[in-house]
């Protein structure tokens, strides 16, 4: 034998240990929340049998790690930061697999104001007093907002500057 043979120390690799499902979805969820449904698309995605993965949520759903309730509040946030209105992000919810009684429990929890969402965010797009501006740009304006997911109301609302009481 040879030195070239013989590995230099420190030199040798590990076989690189192969995730359990469990290990897998806890990887995903310290990253972000994920809903179940999403959570188990990821995990077959990845290799991961259906049983397998259903069996891997269901066990971090259990043990706290994964809550629909919770994805649903933190994607109401985000969504509401970027400007979406709440019939896109309902919409987008049901998308998720969830229910509908946490879809409307996390639109409840939103304490915003959607008349002020919405003006503030034509505001800074158009960048004007809406409520005084021509029929164009008041007509762009709206639809914009209605893009972004706002309703009729609001969207009226928010172009002459109400405020929700």
């Amino acid at each position: 034998m040879s030195e070239t043979d013989i590995p230099a120390s420190g030199s040798r690799r590990r076989k690189p240990r192969e995730l359990t499902p469990v290990q897998r979805a806890l990887a995903l969820l310290v990253r972000r929340e994920h809903s179940r449904k999403e959570l188990a698309r990821k995990l077959a995605e990845r290799g991961v049998e259906q049983e397998a993965a259903a069996a891997a949520v269901e066990k971090l759903t259990g043990d706290g790690w994964q809550s629909d309730a919770r994805f649903a509040e933190m994607l109401v946030r985000t969504r509401v930061a970027h400007g979406q209105g709440p019939l896109r992000i309902r919409a987008e919810l049901g998308t998720h697999g969830l229910d509908s009684s946490t879809i409307d429990a996390a639109m409840g929890a939103f304490d915003g104001d959607w008349r002020q969402a919405a003006h503030d965010l034509a505001r800074r797009r158009f960048g004007l007093d809406l409520a005084r501006a021509d029929g164009a740009l008041r007509r762009k304006a709206a639809d914009f907002l209605y893009r972004r997911g706002f309703d009729g109301d609001t969207v009226r609302a928010a172009l002459r500057g109400d405020r929700e009481d």
